[in-house]
This record gives C-alpha cells, structure tokens and sequence, in this order.
C-alpha cells in the first residue's frame, strides 16, 4: 500500500456517504457531501501526481484510478436523476455518459486481453475534471440560489467531451478492432 493508492481508495470508499448525504436532503447535509465530494475529487489528481513523483506508479493503481472516476460519476449521476436534480435533458445526458463509459471501459478490458493498449488522451483527462466540476455544481443547486443555467451548461459540455473522447477511443481502437472483422 502506499498514499496514491491510499487516495484512490478513499475516493471510491467516500461515494456511499457522499450519496447518504445527499440523499438527506438537508442544507447542511448537502455542504458536507459537497465537502467530501471536494475532497474525492482532489484525490483523482494528487493520487496520479503522487505516483509519478514519487515513481510508484502500480498495477494496481493504474486499474483503480479510472474505477474510482467512473464509480463516483456513475454513483452522482444516479442519483440525480433518482432525486430530481436532473430535468429530463440532463437525465439523458446522464444516459450518454454512462452508455460512454461503459463503452469505453468494454473497449479497454477487450483490447487488454488482446495485448493492445490505448493510451488515454489529454482530453479525456480534461473530461473528466469538467464531469467532476460539473457534478459538484449540480451538488450545489439546493443550496446556492442562481446556479442552475452554470450548472446545467457544465453538464453539457462534460457530456459533450464525454461523447467525443468515447468516439475518439474507437476511432484509435478501430485498427486493432477491424483486423478480426
């Protein structure tokens, strides 16, 4: 065990409470989840920097890191569409980024098993810091008065970068993937 990995960890342990905490719907509550969510999301970059600062890059890192990431989006998405935070245009959104990442993670697992790897892109890194950030708006809206066209235009650009780095991986992958074809 070292600390990037103790941080990846974390993030995915923090999700059930996070969830609990909104769910309460309480002002006071939803600071708190907001809080932690904070918290979480920091951990998706310093566990990274960490590692590669310190040049403890792992296996077990490397399968974690993207895990964490599409648990907690996955776990917020669901719930904002469960509680209403989501209009039915953002619940599609929501839709799209999960049919992407599930997508997208099908495509890593096959080309694993193929010896084949697809490097992330520097967008997709960016995607998911705009998922992230978007997230936490829409936490917010309960409790900061004015923020949902912020929030709601966050979402849709994330589920923009999200769609696109989904059809950027196949298209980088469609080499490996028309050989059998």
């Amino acid at each position: 065990m070292n600390l990037p990995n103790i941080l990846t960890m974390s993030r995915i342990i923090l999700i059930p409470l996070i969830v609990m905490l909104i769910l309460s719907d309480t002002q006071a509550n939803h600071w708190f989840a907001f809080g932690l969510y904070v918290f979480a999301a920091l951990t998706d970059f310093f566990d990274g920097y960490f590692a590669r600062r310190w040049q403890i890059v792992s296996a077990l890192g490397r399968m974690l890191d993207p895990i964490a990431d599409k648990l907690i989006v996955g776990a917020l998405l669901i719930v904002f569409a469960y509680n209403g935070a989501f209009d039915m245009s953002l619940t599609y959104a929501a839709v799209l980024i999960m049919l992407r990442e599930i997508a997208v993670s099908g495509l890593r697992e096959f080309l694993g098993g193929e010896q084949i790897t697809v490097h992330v892109s520097e967008v997709a890194k960016y995607k998911t810091t705009v998922q992230l950030v978007a997230l936490g708006a829409i936490m917010l809206l309960p409790v900061v008065p004015n923020l949902d066209l912020s929030a709601y235009a966050m979402m849709w650009l994330a589920t923009g970068l999200t769609v696109y780095t989904g059809y950027d991986y196949f298209r980088r992958a469609w080499p490996h993937l028309s050989k059998g074809a």
